[in-house]
């Protein structure tokens, strides 16, 4: 019974999300500047819960104690919409891609579809196949640092194309390569993203700035894998 309890309290945990999710799309939806920065913070919360439910998964053995749930069916209705569908609502409810050039996110929705549908998605030997659906990570920096919408737009189509290329991206919480690296740069990443959302003035601009420096090496790392270990889907 205690290990029913404990793997249900994980699930729960990862049911977060879903809050998160709710209250990300109620934010996004006003448009004001101060309620897509909380919409921005709530996608680091429910980053955060799928980064660290995985390891707590397999603490609490959840497959073998709740064999009649399945989590992972959970986990990615959750991510499909806290990754995906929700930053890109966000991104069309500020205007990102300029007026009249909304339905460009349809082609990143579509795209992240695919790669969420895709049986190798993750590999065998832990990785993410294809760029694997960062649209929060995307939508954070199109917003805070008022990309241009041919900018914004660029990006937007450059990374879904992306999604179709059998590159490999490094999933650290899974262990692998550089994962010690990624998983501590990750915790002064958060720090700093959470500081950008905190000042609207050019030292908060400045620190957002900064924070690209995590996603060029998690991207450079990446390379350097499919580098070393070329793979088609």
């Amino acid at each position: 019974m205690r290990a029913r309890v404990a793997a249900w309290l994980v699930h729960g945990y990862t049911s977060l999300g879903l809050v998160c999710a709710a209250g990300m799309t109620v934010l996004a939806a006003r448009g004001d500047d101060r309620s897509i920065r909380w919409a921005l913070f709530l996608m680091m919360v429910a980053t955060a819960i799928d980064a660290s439910d995985g390891w707590l998964a397999r603490r609490a053995r959840v497959k073998e104690v709740l064999p009649e749930f399945d989590g992972s069916a959970l986990d990615n209705l959750i991510d499909f919409q806290t990754y995906t569908s929700i930053p890109l609502f966000l991104l069309w409810t500020t205007g990102a891609m300029g007026q009249g050039r909304g339905w460009i996110l349809l082609l990143p929705l579509l795209a992240s579809a695919y790669g969420f549908s895709q049986v190798n998605a993750k590999t065998h030997d832990g990785f993410f196949l294809g760029f694997p659906s960062y649209w929060n990570i995307t939508a954070y920096y199109i917003y805070l640092l008022r990309m241009p919408p041919w900018l914004a737009l660029s990006i937007v189509v450059c990374l879904a194309a992306l999604t179709f290329v059998p590159t490999r991206y490094l999933y650290a919480s899974r262990g692998g390569p550089f994962a010690l690296t990624i998983n501590l740069g990750a915790v002064v990443y958060f720090v700093m993203l959470a500081l950008g959302l905190l000042w609207d003035d050019p030292v908060g601009w400045r620190v957002v700035l900064a924070s690209l420096g995590y996603p060029a090496l998690y991207l450079s790392l990446s390379a350097l894998v499919t580098l070393r270990t070329p793979c088609g889907r």
